[in-house]
């Protein structure tokens, strides 16, 4: 079956936050994942929001963004019914591929350790735990 992959614009949100839910993916819908914040990285040049679909329904998705030296893999979520079939390696190098274009040469991505189909996914890809990386951050909200 085929499914294919598209840019996400603005309109999609609601069917984005859906999937997130259905996927079980933590987000933040009253800050940095609300309507009003997402609805500019839609615009973005160097964003990419991937969604893949079977039909009209989407079933998988994907942000990648660039810090202008690396390209960082976002919120990738696969609905339940659809994993084990390869699509969020699909998704990912779409993301890559896309965020190349710009000269990133580094990928990354952040995963909570509890989310083990992220994990999963990213070592499929080619990617490598860092053991040696803490992550620290700073925010202005719970819900950023």
């Amino acid at each position: 079956m085929d499914y294919p992959i598209r840019h996400l614009r603005e309109t999609d949100y609601d069917q984005l936050i859906r999937l997130w839910r259905r996927a079980g993916l933590t987000h933040r819908p009253h800050g940095r994942d609300s309507y009003a914040s997402m609805s500019s990285e839609f615009g973005r040049a160097e964003t990419c929001i991937l969604g893949i679909y079977d039909g009209d329904k989407l079933i998988g998705s994907i942000i990648g963004t660039s810090d202008g030296r690396r390209g960082w893999m976002n919120r990738l979520a696969i609905d339940p019914d659809y994993r084990g079939r390869g699509l969020a390696g699909w998704l990912i190098k779409e993301a890559e591929n896309f965020l190349s274009g710009f000269g990133i040469k580094v990928m990354a991505a952040l995963i909570e350790d509890e989310n083990l189909p992220s994990i999963s996914a990213f070592q499929k890809a080619g990617y490598i735990h860092g053991e040696n990386i803490l992550y620290f951050s700073k925010r202005s909200s719970s819900e950023d």
